[in-house]
């Protein structure tokens, strides 16, 4: 079979919510076989996971406190784009944001879809090298610890399952493979 039989046609969109980040459908779609059925799900801009190495062996991460789980996470910086934004600017928006550095040095991952059974979410994936600290600028509601760790130390919380936000947990993976040098991947500039 190919995959082209699998697809499904939007027949009918209705809006159920739209607010500052979300915005949330209800879809009427044509199945593959010809009955129709209903998909509800979130339209999102997409977002960027950033995995900022201070040197070869540490990370810099974050703690933060997310409120619909109502715990605190360790993560990677991360955020959503920004209208007309591409990926590769948000991810540099988002590191000095959130941690004050910049980096000379980008490297494309992945992309990883974060939600796929109702969710259009993309996340890309960077590496950003050579540091440089330039000050932190956050947004009025974001709170959050910066952290050096080394990146053993992340592997080993990750294996506890004390790291559990999927976008961090795949960052780190890229990351082990990159302090290696098992994969070589694209630079950008």
């Amino acid at each position: 079979m190919k995959s082209t039989d699998l697809g499904e046609t939007k027949i009918t969109s209705e809006t159920i919510f739209k607010g500052q980040l979300l915005h949330v459908t209800r879809d009427e779609v044509l199945l593959p076989n010809g009955k129709t059925s209903v998909r509800e799900g979130i339209l999102h801009p997409g977002a960027v996971v950033v995995v900022p190495f201070l040197n070869e062996k540490t990370l810099i991460m974050e703690r933060q406190y997310r409120y619909f789980p109502d715990r605190v996470f360790y993560e990677l910086p991360a955020g959503k784009t920004d209208p007309g934004e591409d990926f590769l600017t948000t991810g540099k928006r988002e590191l000095l944001e959130e941690t004050g550095f910049e980096a000379e040095k980008w490297t494309f991952l992945s992309h990883l879809y974060p939600a796929i059974g109702y969710a259009d979410e993309k996340m890309t994936v960077y590496a950003a090298q050579d540091l440089s600290f330039r000050g932190i600028d956050r947004d009025q509601d974001e709170f959050l610890e910066i952290i050096e760790m080394p990146l053993n130390e992340a592997m080993e919380m990750l294996r506890r399952g004390e790291i559990t936000d999927a976008k961090t947990m795949v960052g780190l993976f890229w990351a082990e493979k990159l302090a290696r040098g098992e994969w070589e991947p694209h630079v950008y500039v």
